[in-house]
C-alpha cells in the first residue's frame, strides 16, 4: 500500500495506549515487514501489556515526546522513515481538572515531533479528534467535514485543535510531508476504564450501576478502533500530502441509548442507569461526514454494525478482567470524588 522504503521503519508515538496499541497490532498483522518503534511515556492510560503476544515484537522505548534529544536519538539509531503520532493526553475530565499536561504534551510534544520530521525529511501523520469542531445541538442534522470551522469546547479539544494547526503550518511553511485524521469516538479492546463504554461495561461486571452524565441525551458518533486504525494506515500510505481526512462510521447514538444497549446485552434491567451531574462545557452532539476518505482512498468501516461490535467489546472486557481490574478501583474513586 506504500512506496518501497517509505515505511520501512516507523516511529509510533503513544503506541502503548488505546488507539496506538491497536494500530501497532493492526500493522504487525497486515505489514509485518515494517519495523515499528514505539515511544510511550507510559502514563496511567498506557499499558505495556497492550502489545503482548505480537509475533513481530515492536521496539518499545519509554520516554516523552517532548524530549527532543530522545526523539532525535531514536530517529538516528533506528533509521526512522516516518512518524505516526498518537501520543496525547486525552481524557476530557482530566483536562478540566488540570490543563497543564494537555498543553505540554499535546501542543509542545507535537511541535518537537514536527521539528524532527522537518529536519530529517520524514513523513508525518497526526492522529486527531472530531472534538476540535465543537458540537451541534442534539436536534441538528448537519455533519462535520474537512471544511468545518474549529470550535473546541474543552481544554483537551483546544490543545488538539492547536496541534492540528501546527501540523498544517509545518506543511505550508516548510513543506513537511504531513497528513491529519480527525476521528469520531473510538471503542474496542484495550480502552482504559475511565472512558465511556468500558466504564459502563466494567461497572456492571463489578456490581456497580452504569453512570450517565445529565439526562444522557448527548450524541456521539461511534467508530470501531480497528476501522480507525485501517483508516490511519490508508491515509499514511495513500493520502494527499497536506490534507485532512475525517473518519466516522455513521453510528450516532445518545449516551443513554448506548448504556441501554449494554444493559440489554448483559441481561440487566434498564432502570439500573444512574444519572449524575453534567460535565462543564460538555459537547451535545458529534457527527462526522467521512465522504472524502471513502471517495479518495476507498476506505469504509468493516465494523459498521455497532451492536455487533459492541457485543464483541463487552466479551473482550469479560474475558480480560486481569487487564482492567488493577485500574478500576482508583478510577471509580476519582469519579466518586468528583460526584460522577
Amino acid at each position: 500500500m506504500t512506496e518501497k522504503g517509505e515505511a520501512d521503519s516507523l516511529l509510533v508515538t503513544g503506541g502503548a495506549g488505546f488507539i496506538g496499541s491497536n494500530f501497532v497490532r493492526y500493522l504487525a498483522r497486515v505489514n509485518p515487514q515494517v519495523k515499528i518503534v514505539v515511544l510511550d511515556k507510559m502514563t496511567y492510560a498506557a499499558n505495556p501489556h497492550n502489545l503482548d503476544g505480537l509475533s513481530s515484537n515492536p521496539i518499545v522505548i519509554r520516554g516523552d515526546v517532548c524530549d527532543s534529544s530522545l526523539v532525535e536519538q531514536i530517529i538516528r539509531e533506528h533509521h526512522i522513515n516516518g512518524i505516526i503520532h498518537f501520543a496525547a493526553e486525552s481524557h476530557n475530565d482530566n483536562s478540566i481538572r488540570d490543563a497543564a499536561p494537555f498543553i505540554h504534551t499535546n501542543i509542545y510534544g507535537t511541535y518537537v515531533l514536527l521539528e524532527a520530521a522537518r529536519s530529517h525529511g520524514l513523513r508525518f501523520h497526526h492522529v486527531s479528534t472530531d472534538e476540535v469542531f465543537g458540537d451541534t445541538s442534539v436536534e441538528d442534522v448537519t455533519r462535520f467535514d474537512e471544511s468545518s470551522p474549529y470550535h473546541p469546547s474543552s481544554p483537551y479539544s483546544a490543545t488538539k485543535a492547536a496541534s492540528d494547526h501546527l501540523v498544517r503550518a509545518w506543511w505550508r511553511t516548510y513543506g513537511t510531508r504531513v497528513t491529519i485524521t480527525n476521528s469520531s469516538n473510538n471503542y474496542g479492546p484495550y480502552q482504559h476504564v475511565e472512558k465511556f463504554i468500558p466504564r459502563q461495561i466494567t461497572n456492571i461486571l463489578t456490581g456497580r450501576r452504569p453512570k450517565v452524565y445529565g439526562q444522557g441525551k448527548d450524541v456521539r458518533d461511534w467508530l470501531s478502533v480497528e476501522d480507525d486504525c485501517r483508516a490511519i494506515w490508508y491515509v499514511y500510505c495513500r493520502g494527499r500530502l497536506g490534507q485532512t481526512y475525517l473518519v466516522g462510521a455513521d453510528n450516532r447514538l445518545s449516551n443513554l441509548a448506548v448504556v441501554q444497549m449494554i444493559l440489554r446485552m448483559m441481561n440487566r434491567p434498564l432502570d439500573e442507569v444512574e444519572f449524575v451531574g453534567g460535565r462543564p462545557g460538555a459537547d451535545r452532539r458529534y457527527a462526522i461526514d467521512a465522504s472524502k476518505i471513502r471517495r479518495e482512498l476507498g476506505w469504509r468501516p468493516f465494523q459498521a454494525n455497532f451492536a455487533k461490535s459492541l457485543e464483541a467489546t463487552i466479551e473482550w472486557y469479560k474475558t480480560h478482567e486481569s487487564w482492567w481490574i488493577p485500574a478500576k478501583q482508583m478510577t471509580e474513586l476519582r469519579y466518586q470524588q468528583e460526584g460522577h
